[in-house]
């Protein structure tokens, strides 16, 4: 039988989603845990990896087991043994769906505080005024479906995806930028943020950002913000018909 969690976790406390050899990351917290109340090597397969210092509220993976679980005393069981990770939903889903492959959208956010007393914070990035007005008119060029390789780090065979919304949400002396898409790559979020930031304070132009996308394998690279501001906060899913 197949199962479908959903987390939260600290990022700071952790050197990424992914699992490494001698280095802790959520996921091999969360297999070392479900391996001992199951007693026996359970692996678990997540919805996309998060780099080292992201958080997420709404990251998803699953698991297999031959047998029926009693779904509450694993949550209950799992939320008092992990440190750092909270386990927020636990359900039984169809054999045939896939926390990678079954998504349909995906919604991260990016914080920036312009208050000095958050210089240091691990949860958002620290930054003096930007034009946020010319940052929701670059925001536009990502709209829809491009190559994004400008903007995403290692090598792919494919860098096309498609943005469905970018919405900025100003409270106070904090600016939190919301991503919505299909999928999203190693770095592209924060390349993309990276990209906004700089035309926020007049380092670059919109068409610096729309040239990268005209334009994939152009040396001229913008900035990369860091992943301490960022959250994965939901994953949404196409559901199977046997899934509960």
């Amino acid at each position: 039988m197949r199962y479908l969690v959903k987390i939260s976790y600290d990022g700071s406390k952790f050197y990424g989603f992914q699992r490494q050899n001698d280095k802790n990351s959520v996921q091999s917290e969360i297999e070392k845990n479900l391996s001992t109340y199951f007693n026996q090597k359970i692996l678990i397969k997540g919805a996309g990896r998060t780099d080292k210092g992201v958080h997420a509220k709404g990251q998803h993976f699953h698991f297999d087991y031959d047998d029926s679980v009693d779904l509450l005393r694993l949550k209950k069981y799992l939320n008092h043994n992990l440190i750092y990770i909270k386990v927020k939903k636990i359900k039984s889903v169809s054999d045939d769906f896939h926390s990678r492959f079954s998504v349909i959208k995906k919604h991260y956010m990016y914080k920036i505080s312009f208050s000095k007393k958050d210089y240091n914070s691990d949860y958002l990035l620290y930054s003096k005024k930007l034009n946020i007005n010319e940052m929701k008119k670059a925001s536009k060029c990502f709209i829809g479906v491009h190559n994004f390789q400008n903007f995403v780090s290692g090598e792919r065979n494919n860098y096309e995806c498609i943005i469905y919304k970018i919405r900025f949400v100003r409270q106070s002396n904090k600016l939190t930028i919301h991503f919505y898409g299909k999928s999203f790559y190693r770095y592209m979020v924060r390349n993309m943020v990276g990209a906004l930031i700089d035309v926020g304070k007049g380092r670059a132009k919109i068409e610096d950002i729309q040239s990268l996308l005209n334009s994939p394998k152009t040396d001229k690279m913008l900035s990369t913000a860091p992943a301490k501001g960022l959250t994965l906060v939901n994953i949404y899913y196409k559901m199977c018909k046997n899934s509960k």
